[in-house]
């Protein structure tokens, strides 16, 4: 490319400034409502796009677009960004068919004590806990900052490892972000990103940007093979009668504390499949009691009381954050 030439130097970040997606994401990504309900105010003829109506939610639009909604300009909305102790029995979504408390429910109760008379920003959940599960859960209206925690696939991960860190093969196998490095090699590793105190300042960003630790009592006892069996990983029955068995694996497997009938456990994992431990565990042949988040990436539950949620004021997103 000819850098003298002012043209051709301007020609290929203006093309990637222009990238349009479609006008639902677009919606969304301003923080007006949540994709889906995006998708159905555009196919029930709520939204136009630079003054006129569209159906389609993947007509393509741009970031500085004209869109409305009834006729009101969506605008972006300022960013916000929470945590709750999810208390048992909330069902993780904005509304259930069922009639269920939500965490929605929970969340608009102690937003208007927190900020009484303002309005309840429009702002979900990032990822899942199931009904019965307790503990951390993060709420944003930031999409593009919600999808990059829950990001978790390998390959994101060793790209991302090798822009940081600028070095090669090496360093990704001892960032433990392939499936070949050996139980002992992960063993190693962990204890020094699980039990650090602020796991953004780790020698192993990339895992400890996506981990989520929960400690959970179980009836019984595990045994130390046991935990171990679950770090090395195994096939797990499938929820769904005809589907394949599914590989699962713990970062790291603990006992945290035991009494005559039952323990706790410390479970430490970096992917996000479907009740991952509880299958992991009722394959071992216990029923879990309770199950409760205590960290995801960087956020940590701390002393936060449980149905109470806390205001996040972030630094940098890629960086540590003060709560």
């Amino acid at each position: 490319m000819n850098f003298s030439n002012k043209s051709n130097w301007n020609k290929r970040p203006q093309a990637a400034k222009e990238k349009a997606h479609g006008v639902a994401r677009v919606i969304s990504k301003r923080g007006f409502c949540s994709r889906s309900q995006a998708e159905n105010l555009v196919r029930e003829g709520h939204v136009s796009l630079r003054g006129k109506i569209v159906r389609d939610p993947d007509t393509p639009a741009r970031e500085n677009d004209e869109i409305c909604v009834d006729g009101k300009p969506v605008k972006a909305s300022e960013f916000v960004y929470f945590m709750m102790n999810k208390p048992r029995g909330y069902v993780t979504t904005a509304s259930d068919e069922k009639g269920r408390r939500t965490v929605m429910d929970l969340f608009r109760e102690q937003y208007a004590k927190m900020f009484p008379g303002k309005p309840v920003p429009h702002i979900s959940p990032v990822g899942r806990l199931d009904t019965a599960s307790e503990g951390l859960l993060l709420f944003t209206n930031d999409t593009q900052w919600a999808d990059a925690l829950l990001k978790t696939k390998e390959d994101k991960c060793v790209e991302r490892a090798l822009r940081t860190s600028s070095l090669g093969h090496d360093r990704v196998q001892h960032l433990g972000l392939e499936r070949s490095e050996s139980p002992k090699t992960r063993e190693s590793r962990n204890p020094n990103v699980i039990l650090s105190e602020a796991s953004a300042k780790s020698k192993d960003p990339v895992t400890a940007l996506h981990t989520k630790i929960y400690r959970v009592q179980v009836a019984g006892k595990s045994t130390a093979a046991e935990l171990s069996q679950m770090e090395k990983g195994f096939n797990v029955p499938p929820r769904v009668f005809g589907e394949s068995e599914e590989f699962m694996h713990a970062e790291r497997a603990v006992l945290h504390s035991e009494g005559e009938k039952n323990c706790w456990l410390e479970i430490t994992l970096s992917e996000g499949k479907n009740r991952e431990i509880r299958r992991m565990l009722a394959h071992l042949g216990y029923e879990v009691l309770r199950l409760v988040r205590i960290k995801f990436c960087n956020f940590e539950l701390g002393d936060l009381k449980q149905g109470e949620i806390k205001e996040i004021h972030l630094t940098k997103k890629s960086e540590q954050i003060t709560v």
